[in-house]
């Protein structure tokens, strides 16, 4: 195994490390690791982009680094949680987590992924999520749920591409930015 690699709790050693060519031509090594709440830094200043400047996530009020080095402890004591990262630092995360609360529910997630805006269309996103469904394959998981805020013709392209289904649609159940959001979710059988 390379450097970098970190272990996934009780499921092996994850080491993804690769090269992308960005749009300049400069070749970037990204690495893929499992997320520390050290991280919670640098997971904010990608999340909270997006928290005050879009309808993909309906969280209404940025997230503060201890708030979210939580968040990263806590999701990843059960589930797998990982960042790329490049020389610069993390520029993007994906995690997975428990889809309801009943029993029967077990072995069903819901994924996240977020890239750095800077980052978007570089190539980080595909790796860093197909690198999460690995680690939920070896947990030995059965579904996938990604929720999507609608319009977003990006993440639909993107999750499709990874094998996801469009499984439901639900009209205006979110209100951001003094706008109604319909949100659609996607399936992946593992």
């Amino acid at each position: 195994m390379g450097e970098g690699s970190q272990r996934l709790r009780g499921q092996g050693r994850l080491n993804e490390s690769l090269r992308l060519t960005q749009r300049n031509s400069i070749e970037t090594r990204v690495n893929i690791r499992e997320a520390q709440p050290t991280d919670g830094s640098a997971v904010c200043g990608i999340y909270n982009h997006y928290v005050l400047h879009t309808t993909i996530t309906f969280e209404q009020e940025p997230v503060s680094a201890p708030d979210m080095a939580g968040r990263i402890a806590e999701v990843g004591a059960t589930h797998p949680w990982l960042v790329a990262e490049t020389e610069g630092g993390v520029i993007g995360y994906a995690y997975a987590t428990r889809w309801r609360s009943r029993a029967a529910y077990d072995r069903t997630v819901e994924s996240t992924i977020y890239v750095s805006s800077d980052a978007l269309g570089a190539g980080i996103g595909y790796p860093l999520y197909t690198a999460l469904l690995e680690a939920l394959r070896r947990r030995a998981l059965h579904a996938v749920v990604g929720c999507i805020a609608l319009p977003n013709p990006g993440s639909v392209a993107f999750h499709e591409k990874c094998g996801f289904l469009k499984v439901a649609h639900f009209p205006q159940v979110g209100r951001k930015f003094d706008q109604w959001v319909d949100v659609g979710f996607w399936q992946l059988l593992l």
